[in-house]
């Protein structure tokens, strides 16, 4: 049950792709002051150069605006949101999932994140919507059981237990019928995709010419890089973000939840990337930045790139060791299930019926 679980943590933000909002589409998001508290992507690295470090100790930095614990978005008589294929999304279901949200996360809800927060929730609504419906056409079917068993992993990956869970569910005024739900579209996606690419395995002549591309990447500069990448028409906030992550050192978490690039799948990182690799502006921004450094928003291909910097590489200087075959074999096995994700959850979406009320 934790492979399963983490593998739901991988595919929870995976293909965010492009949202399905209307350009000048803006939730109504007053919240209850009393509860205050694409450009072309690079070649993909080596395996070598995806194992994580350790990040640098963050700038200091002012604090964050307060956070509001259970936020509510959306205020007065529950009205209809959306309709998938038609299901209902009402203002209820949203503010269960937004506490939902930042209790999973840990990310704040404050006038810097909420506009985000909002956004992102609201698409996972959708796609939620998508994947349990296609469970259901692929009769694929989740048990109570299972779900029961899967809260008891989560549970237990948190170092908690349940008594705890069900208070901060109550603490943050999440339903547990919508946390339930949740899960149980989770375990569903799961299920479908791994059915998908049961097929699809990696062959020999792929791993070989994967080695081959990391003995050369091992003769250049390059930096460890992580991205989040926003699309123009949806980055009215995209300051606010970039400020945010120089308070705030999860980048990661940021890029899994809010970042429009399929490295959201990976927390944003891009890995060791080549010096030159990137395309112009970009490149030229991570030439001037030091280690443990977030870019300031840089606008290309009509989109936004915010950058971090963890850590650059002189193979003058610096040796790392070459990667075995299997964790060759286990990344592009890897890349493989976050395509198919990738690829399934847009089918779903351009085929979908989805209505917007406001």
């Amino acid at each position: 049950m934790k492979k399963i679980l983490v593998f739901i943590i991988c595919l929870l933000s995976v293909a965010t792709a492009q949202a399905q909002f209307a350009p000048d589409f803006i939730p109504d998001y007053d919240y209850d002051e009393s509860n205050v508290g694409n450009a072309q992507q690079p070649q993909q690295p080596s395996a070598v150069f995806q194992n994580p470090v350790k990040d640098e100790p963050a700038p200091s930095a002012p604090a964050l605006p307060p956070s509001i614990k259970k936020p509510k978005p959306y205020t007065g008589n529950i009205r209809i949101l959306a309709k998938v294929n038609g299901e209902i999304i009402t203002t209820e279901d949203i503010n269960n999932r937004v506490r939902a949200f930042c209790m999973t996360t840990g990310i704040p809800y404050n006038s810097q994140t909420k506009v985000l927060i909002i956004n992102k929730v609201m698409q996972n609504t959708i796609d939620e919507k998508l994947k349990l419906q296609d469970a259901v056409n692929n009769k694929i079917e989740i048990t109570p059981q299972e779900i029961d068993s899967a809260i008891e992993s989560f549970v237990q990956n948190n170092k908690s237990s349940m008594s705890k869970l069900k208070k901060d569910l109550a603490d943050f005024g999440v339903s547990e019928k919508i946390f339930r739900e949740q899960m149980k579209s989770d375990l569903a996606w799961v299920r479908l995709i791994r059915n998908k690419v049961s097929n699809d395995t990696v062959t020999e002549i792929e791993i070989q010419e994967a080695l081959n591309a990391t003995k050369a990447d091992m003769n250049k500069k390059k930096y460890m890089v992580l991205e989040i990448v926003i699309d123009r028409k949806n980055a009215r906030n995209i300051n606010d973000l970039s400020r945010t992550l120089r308070q705030d050192p999860r980048f990661e978490m940021y890029a899994a939840q809010f970042s429009q690039s399929p490295s959201s799948a990976s927390g944003g990182r891009l890995g060791w990337v080549n010096e030159g690799q990137l395309p112009q502006p970009l490149d030229a921004a991570l030439q001037k930045m030091s280690s443990g450094q977030v870019s300031d928003p840089i606008l290309y291909n009509d989109s936004y790139y915010i950058l971090k910097v963890e850590k650059k590489f002189d193979p003058a200087k610096d040796k790392l060791p070459e990667p075995t075959e299997n964790e060759i074999a286990e990344m592009l096995q890897g890349q493989k299930t976050e395509r198919m994700a990738a690829r399934h959850l847009q089918y779903l979406r351009q085929r979908a019926s989805i209505e917007l009320k406001e």
